[in-house]
């Protein structure tokens, strides 16, 4: 997966742009070999290699989700969801763990072709919202939110996927860094009173 991100990323940024799916899916076999699988198409088939491809779209939320989407509406915001991913993809993570998400809410790169963390990518999302908006930008990747608060957003992090922030590294301030999600979205309601 970290190789199809950063052939993603790669390709983005020298305005080639590709759906993240076609990535994955092209970079099944080098994969392979870069774990030390010599001769990966007699390892495995494109039928698996598809399967895994399809596996990729049965990724479930992270734990704590529906709390944290829970609490943000109980506070009267609006959540929308940024994706690197297709939004019929993304959608059903959310659908498959009974979280209604619409996909009007769904903003993609797939539709600008161009990449986060790209800063262009940040700007559509932020014209979502009026001018006297609170705008949260909030996520699980330091580089997601920290470009995202470059842009004009207010930046929430949780460490549910990296554990570390490596706040260090990055050149932005936050308004909120959390350990679970629920603990992040009580903070961005109390940050935004």
């Amino acid at each position: 997966m970290t190789a199809a991100e950063l052939e993603f990323t790669f390709l983005s940024i020298s305005e080639r742009y590709k759906p993240y799916k076609e990535i994955i899916r092209a970079l099944f076999f080098r994969t392979l070999y870069m774990m030390g699988i010599e001769d990966p198409r007699s390892f495995a088939t494109e039928t698996e290699r598809e399967e895994c491809a399809q596996a990729y779209s049965e990724l479930e939320l992270r734990p704590g989700t529906k709390e944290c989407f829970a609490t943000l509406r109980e506070a009267g915001f609006t959540v929308w969801c940024l994706t690197t991913g297709d939004a019929v993809r993304v959608r059903g993570y959310f659908e498959r763990a009974g979280l209604d998400m619409p996909l009007e809410n769904f903003i993609t790169c797939d539709t600008s072709g161009v990449a986060k963390p790209a800063l262009d990518a940040y700007r559509p999302a932020l014209k979502k919202f009026g001018e006297d908006d609170i705008k949260w930008f909030a996520a699980a990747h330091m580089w997601d939110v920290t470009a995202a608060v470059k842009v004009g957003f207010r930046g929430a992090y949780c460490t549910v996927y990296e554990k570390e922030s490596c706040a260090e590294i990055f050149d932005a301030k936050l308004d909120v860094m959390e350990d679970s999600l629920l603990e992040m979205a009580q903070k961005i309601v109390a940050a935004s009173t």
